[in-house]
Order: structure tokens, then sequence, then C-alpha cells
């Protein structure tokens, strides 16, 4: 290893991040109806009259602002204006608060439901925006879906957060996110998120009673989800017994570096101590685990049958890198930023697409992108790849601060 290879990865990566931010600036904009298209298929054609996902929306707010503050500067301020003004004349519930899950291509709500994960990835989204601009009105919207969550989400008995809710926050039946999920109460990824969005909420405001939910999760996070063989159980009952079998590789060492970094933001030395022994611990499991021969990171596996999901999604390839140099700079081990680098050369050769743009939604087990599925739509969004972009080059240049001498 030496120094020259994290530099020109870094070079790499910003010309990615570049790319990447340019191509939602100059592609997905709705010029017709406001805001961004709701979908892009994988030729990179608009899907007319296309829904518009919560998720996508609130993903993009949180990417152009991120952006920003990363470069400080305001070269995506546009884009800030345009996602945040259309997040909150379409989207917000004016009468129950909180964010609906869709509405149509014209702004229209075509789904009410309240989705916890989707709160807190408007929380997420509204406080990185308000680092970048100081908007006073996200902020306050903020802290009003922040009160809600903690009003009628968080289980007072039993800890933790319920799923989704109707428009005016009542129980519902069908809790899942998407078809393909287990219809569980609680839900690791909802709670992973809500920790992410806590943690940049708590980053802007400083509030004590925003540090005190992030510690309860903390408890759930070590002692309930996270298990003793280094991967996270995903779905729960209300009193937390496992609903399923699944092992999702890219949400084990995506919550790993995510576990680490809120510790270090509330400054809960204890905390940082256990966070920073689970990161290795994952980590090295997901090294053993996770990857194929050619380094592209499987989606997930059974425990039970031990059928393993070998096609390759875009984002597992994203939070690998970033777990992986999280893990390369707690230890100072080389190894793991050579993992991370075979990892980004397989994202080069086959999840990016050179041609079009942005990266393909996932590839199969030969590296062939599946057609089916969009480059933009409900769930493929900037944030993930644009987010490891920011991280990898930061922990980068960390690293080499710590290192002046060989700069």
């Amino acid at each position: 290893m030496t120094l020259n290879d994290p530099i020109e990865v870094s070079f790499q990566l910003q010309m990615e991040l570049n790319r990447i931010l340019d191509y939602w600036k100059n592609t997905t904009k709705d010029l017709d109806h406001g805001g961004f298209v709701g979908r892009i298929d994988h030729n990179n054609k608009i899907v007319e009259k296309a829904p518009k996902g919560v998720i996508l929306n609130t993903r993009i707010l949180w990417s152009f602002s991120r952006a920003n503050n990363f470069f400080q500067d305001n070269r995506y301020d546009a884009e800030c204006q345009i996602a945040f003004d259309y997040l909150y004349d379409y989207f917000r519930d004016k009468k129950s608060g909180g964010v609906f899950w869709e509405v149509d291509h014209t702004g229209k709500p075509s789904n009410k439901r309240k989705q916890v994960y989707a709160q807190a990835f408007c929380i997420y989204s509204l406080a990185e925006y308000h680092k970048y601009s100081a908007n006073t009105k996200a902020l306050n919207w903020a802290k009003e879906i922040y009160a809600l969550l903690e009003e009628h989400s968080y289980d007072m008995e039993l800890g933790g957060y319920i799923e989704a809710f109707d428009e005016n926050w009542n129980s519902i039946e069908d809790l899942r996110l998407s078809e393909k999920e287990v219809n569980a109460p609680k839900t690791t990824n909802t709670h992973l998120h809500v920790l992410e969005a806590y943690t940049t909420l708590y980053e802007v405001t400083n509030e004590e009673k925003v540090k005190n939910s992030l510690e309860r999760l903390y408890d759930l996070f070590l002692n309930r989800i996270f298990l003793k063989n280094n991967h996270l159980d995903l779905f729960f009952t209300n009193d937390w017994k496992s609903l399923s079998p699944e092992i999702s590789y890219g949400h084990d060492i995506e919550a790993a570096w995510l576990l680490l970094v809120g510790a270090r933001t509330i400054n809960n030395k204890p905390l940082i101590e256990k966070t920073e022994t689970l990161l290795i611990k994952v980590t090295n499991t997901f090294i053993a685990e996770a990857l194929d021969k050619d380094f592209g990171v499987f989606n997930a596996q059974d425990t039970l049958t031990r059928e393993l999901d070998a096609d390759k999604h875009w984002w597992p390839q994203a939070e690998a890198m970033v777990g992986l140099v999280h893990a390369w700079h707690l230890s100072h081990d080389d190894a793991y930023f050579n993992t991370a680098l075979k990892i980004w050369g397989f994202t080069k050769k086959h999840i990016i697409d050179h041609e079009n743009g942005e990266w393909f939604f996932r590839v199969d087990s030969n590296g062939k992108s599946y057609t089916s599925e969009d480059k933009v739509g409900p769930w493929k969004c900037p944030y993930h790849n644009s987010r490891a972009m920011i991280e990898v080059i930061t922990k980068i240049n960390e690293k080499r601060l710590e290192n002046p001498l060989n700069s």
C-alpha cells in the first residue's frame, strides 16, 4: 500500500460523485409538474405519469444538501430548493402531520399511509438541508415529525418503533414497506434509518431529548438487533421475537458504520468503544461471507436453507466501501482499504452505467444488468452512492492529515 493508492481512489470517487450529481441535476427534474420525475427506466427513458414516492424525493433533498455541505458551497442550491419546496407543498400532511408515502405525477396524494421509515428519511433530509441552508422552516418541520414519531410510533412498553400507520396515525394491518417484505410490526431497516435521522437531527439541535432517543436505539441495536454471529436480525414481533432467517449483507455493514458515527456524534464514550469493536467484528464477518470471487457484494442469504441471493444490487456495493474504509481508518489495517478498493473495481466494471450515467439497480452473478429495473424509481435514488463517495473521500483525507509527512 502506498499513499498514491488512496489519492488516486479519492480522485476517481470525486469524479464519480460529480457524475452522479450531474445526472440527477440534468436528467431527473420534472419540467411539467415540478419537483423530480417518479421513474426513469433502465434505458434512461422517462416513464410518463409515474407516481412520485417520498423515499426518492427525501433522498434527493438529502443528497444535494449533503453535497453542498461537503463542497462547502452552494452549487446545488437550486436543486435543494426544488426538492424542499416540492416535499413541503405536496408530501406534507397539513392535517395530521408527517409525510404521505406517495403522490401522483401532478402532486396529488395517492397513498396517504404514514410509514415510519419515510418519516425518518424526511427528518434526515430536512436536518441535512438545514445544515446547508439554515432554513428554520425545514428545521421546525423536522422537529415536528420527530415529535410525531415519539408520540405515535415509539412503543413505551416494549421499546422500538411501530412500523406504519394510516394517514391519521391509527393502527393498520399491512405494515410492509414493499410486497416482498415480512409483514412485521418492527423492522431493523426502519430502526436503522430512524437512528441516522436522529443522529443528524441531534447535530443541528443538540437537544437532550433527541440524544435520549438515540441512546434507546443503541440499546436495541446492541442487545436485540445485532446477533452474536455479527449479522442483523431483520424482522420482529412487537415483543422482539424474530420473524425471518434472512441475512442482508448491505444492511449489516451499513448499520455497523452508522452506529459508530452516531456514537461519536453524541460523544458517548462507552457507546463509541462498543461500536468500534462491533464495526471490526461485523466487517470481518462481512469480508468472510458477503463477497463473491469478483468482489461484488451478495444481496442476501437465508440462514435456514443456506440459499444465497447472488445478485449484486447497487447500494450494498456503496455501503460496503464505506464500512470497510471506516474499519481501515479505525484499525490502521490496510487490508480493509484494499478490499474496499476491489469492491470499487467491481462497481466501476459492472454497476456504473458508463454510457447513460448513474448506476444500474442490480446485476446478476455474471455481472449482467437487469434491464427490467429502473435507473430512477421509488427506491432508486442518489443517496447511497453519493454518500459513499463523500464518506470514502472524507476518510481518505482524514487519513492523509494523520500522516502529513507522506502527503
